[in-house]
């Protein structure tokens, strides 16, 4: 806060344990309502003289900010997986991502100065792009270096001050990666709190906050939104999804069954764009069925930190309730269980890779975000009924398609009302993409340059010669 740091005053306490079950306790004090005015103090304090800093050197405080992150991946890495208790190896990836995001922001924020208009002889017209003060960014627990990295960035590179409030589920890395880049600016630039939901409020409610950008829950999204929009402020929301995927006939079981399994696994199902609906037509679900089985038998669950595991624990153990309850209920109404299905009997809040078949298309396996380690299959009877049964969500993050028919892969790009379309592919895409979501999953750009113009507003200047 306004380039120093200080313990948080606050009475309360909250306390997350080792979701990898070692016992160990993390203590966390949340910033009081009044700690929170004083951050936004601090970056409304900064807003003038970082709007006049050249973009060049803005650009220059973001590469320095990238290279800190990028020299402590590892550490920060180890961070990430002790609190939350992803893989090791992906969580080290996930702050060296997170430089990735700032440098590519240092770039591109360089040209997101306006443009000319064609005016009156005589006459100069433009249009400007200019910071909108202080930004609050608030960032989820499950992937959080980049989640801030590319909000922070965007913000920060357009001559915006911010607060950013990291989750509660991973306040340690999310705060240490923070001060990283804090370390970079200005003091005030970029103020930092920790705490919950309560001091997230605080800071939405504050007058001086021009835009909040929030990554996480379509419940916490909904609540931000409603304070935020009483006032007029901008909302950049990517919440919940139940993301789905389409196995089309044709495709190749093992190849087909590797990717869901990437989608439906990967940080033990717990990203926003996690596979959670898996819909496989009949002439290929059997066998597609089976190889998904062989792949979710195949996982090594265990310590997040050692590099044989291949499936680590669940954040904490309300997410595990949540995954347990919407296993049975799918099995109450008629699912069967090929593996997996029951949480597993260890310390820690260890739950399978899980393969559930004939799931009903309205159960909450299929129908809500799940957000742990399970595919639930419907087998569908045509591609058509697929695609159909797909954009019946009230979700809208993304979607993926498997199909070895170029004509359907182009009638999906366009027919799939979701911010991502993927085809033959469940992850990846080349830098720079706005993805914005849709529906229950959010609202305005989430990455790129549509991001840092989501960052700013415009302004028209008219100007003549005197006497003219």
């Amino acid at each position: 806060m306004d380039g120093r740091t200080a313990p948080a005053t606050g009475p309360r306490r909250l306390q997350r344990e080792d979701p990898s079950g070692s016992g160990t306790v993390t203590a966390l004090v949340p910033a009081t309502a009044q700690e929170v005015t004083a951050a936004v103090d601090a970056a409304w304090q900064a807003r003038t003289a970082w709007r006049r800093t050249a973009p060049a050197e803005r650009a220059a405080a973001l590469r320095a900010a990238a290279a800190a992150v990028r020299a402590d991946a590892e550490r920060l890495g180890g961070l990430l997986t002790a609190a939350t208790g992803r893989l090791l190896g992906q969580s080290v990836e996930s702050a060296t991502v997170a430089a990735d995001l700032l440098e590519e922001a240092a770039t591109t924020g360089l040209g997101a100065a306006g443009r000319t208009l064609a005016g009156a002889t005589g006459a100069l017209d433009v249009v400007r792009r200019e910071p909108r003060g202080v930004v609050a960014v608030i960032t989820p627990w499950n992937d959080p270096f980049p989640a801030a990295a590319g909000l922070l960035a965007a913000a920060l590179v357009t001559g915006n001050t911010v607060v950013h409030k990291p989750s509660e589920r991973s306040a340690v890395p999310g705060w240490e990666m923070a001060r990283l880049v804090a370390d970079a600016l200005p003091a005030g630039v970029l103020n930092v709190v920790n705490g919950d939901g309560e001091t997230g409020a605080a800071l939405v409610a504050d007058e001086r906050v021009a835009l909040v950008a929030h990554v996480g829950s379509t419940v916490a999204g909904r609540r931000i939104a409603a304070v935020a929009g009483v006032r007029g402020a901008k909302v950049l929301l990517e919440n919940g999804g139940a993301d789905a995927i389409v196995v089309d006939s044709g495709v190749e079981p093992r190849w087909a069954a590797e990717q869901i399994a990437t989608g439906a696994f990967t940080n033990t199902g717990q990203i926003c764009t996690s596979v959670e609906r898996v819909y496989v037509h009949d002439d290929v679900a059997d066998a597609v069925v089976s190889q998904l089985a062989d792949v979710a038998r195949g996982l090594v669950v265990g310590d997040p930190a050692d590099p044989a595991t291949t499936l680590g624990p669940l954040v904490d153990a309300e997410q595990l309730a949540v995954v347990d309850t919407h296993v049975r209920a799918a099995l109450d109404a008629g699912a069967r269980c090929i593996t997996g299905g029951a949480a597993l009997d260890r310390p820690g809040s260890f739950y399978p890779p899980t393969v559930l078949d004939g799931c009903p298309p309205d159960s909450d396996a299929v129908a809500e975000e799940t957000f742990g380690p399970v595919a639930a299959i419907v087998r569908v009877p045509d591609f058509d009924t697929a695609l159909a049964l797909a954009g019946e969500s009230r979700y809208g993050l993304a979607a993926t398609v498997l199909t070895p028919d170029l004509g359907r892969a182009l009638h999906v790009a366009e027919e799939l009302e979701v911010g991502t379309v993927k085809v033959n592919g469940v992850f990846g895409g080349a830098p720079g993409g706005s993805a914005d979501p849709r529906r229950d999953s959010g609202t305005g750009a989430g990455y790129g340059p549509d991001l840092l113009t989501e960052m700013t507003v415009l302004k028209t200047v008219h100007l003549e010669a005197p006497g003219a």
